[in-house]
């Protein structure tokens, strides 16, 4: 039993992720004596944070290129080059020392994504490698660390909804076994509170800026070519004209019959993970990890607000959508103990 800060715990698992899918291994180090992130693992995952922050603030020079050449007017390139070298003083040395395993016939098995992005048919310079393997790093990590804390934060405010959770998490899974990934297609309750977390708290305010390579006609608007395109998630998420009681987490509202929950919207009622041609690559795996953890999380522990408070304050960040205090709550085991053994 202890007090638990849900947002770190929810970045270092989508870091852990990331890290495992691209290198082989959880940690650059040994991680630390309990089991947890180590010094790197918290620096890396801190500096991903600051990447993070500064893609969607607004910045002078991206207006004004040739502003570019006279000073860093707002100080952000200054940020994001500091953060990014933190970033790649982790990852970078692992990419050459794999590079040159491949090159000299050390290593000739593909255990993880590096080595199949060495060995492409098509192939792409150690340059190109590393560039690739932070944004997908990047890309993997805000979404669901914002989205579990928000879905946790909300069912602990609304015992009826966590409740219903654990229930049929207890009535797929048991109590015997840990939750795996061929459990979530018999998960819709799960599934709808990531999805109602996913509407109501998107990770920003607005998608990705876009850039019009032609002149188009989009619900009736025109759209020169080189216009910035710039897509409002809360102008979906929470819209009262497509929502009922838009404010108000409701995962029940994504529940259709027997169907089956997905994490598709192909209306853009809401701007989970885009859609068409543009839309995100990696949709399958982001709600995967989405999923698992968070039903590891609710059939895992049982989870109590500190006695000092009644509620958990859903306030935002005044920067972002991010919530205004990271969530600390007290965790007790509810299964027997051998099953947290991860060693």
């Amino acid at each position: 039993m202890g007090l638990v800060n849900v947002r770190i715990i929810a970045q270092q698992y989508s870091s852990n992720m990331a890290r495992k899918l691209m290198f082989g291994s959880r940690y650059f180090g040994k991680g630390s004596p309990d089991g947890g992130p180590g010094d790197e693992e918290v620096e890396h995952a801190d500096s991903l944070s600051i990447i993070l922050a500064y893609v969607y603030a607004f910045c002078i020079t991206d207006y004004f290129p040739w502003l570019r050449w006279i000073t860093d007017l707002d100080g952000h390139e200054k940020i994001i080059r500091k953060a990014i070298l933190t970033a790649r003083k982790y990852q970078d040395h692992i990419i050459d020392e794999r590079f040159q395993q491949w090159k000299d016939g050390v290593k000739t098995k593909q255990d993880d994504l590096l080595d199949v992005f060495i060995n492409l048919k098509n192939p792409l310079n150690i340059y190109e490698i590393k560039s690739q393997i932070l944004d997908l790093i990047v890309a993997t990590f805000d979404n669901v660390s914002n989205n579990i804390e928000w879905a946790m934060a909300e069912m602990i405010n609304e015992p009826k909804i966590l409740y219903k959770a654990i229930h049929e998490l207890d009535k797929v899974v048991g109590k015997e076994r840990l939750v795996q990934e061929s459990d979530l297609q018999n998960l819709n309750y799960i599934k709808a509170c990531v999805k109602e977390a996913f509407r109501l708290h998107p990770v920003a305010p607005f998608n990705l800026p876009h850039v019009t390579t032609a002149d188009s006609n989009v619900a009736g608007y025109f759209i020169p070519k080189g216009s910035h395109v710039i897509v409002s998630r809360l102008g979906l998420g929470r819209n009262h004209m497509v929502w009922d009681d838009a404010l108000t987490f409701n995962p029940k509202r994504h529940m259709n019959n027997d169907k089956e929950v997905v994490l598709t919207d192909n209306n853009l009622h809401t701007f989970l993970f885009s859609t068409g041609r543009r839309g995100c690559p990696g949709m399958l795996l982001g709600s995967t990890i989405t999923t698992m953890l968070l039903a590891r999380l609710v059939q895992g522990f049982t989870w109590e607000l500190p006695s000092n408070e009644q509620h958990v304050d859903l306030k935002e960040n005044l920067h972002d959508l991010a919530k205004a205090r990271p969530l600390s709550v007290i965790a007790k085991p509810r299964l027997a103990l051998h099953l947290y053994n991860t060693s």
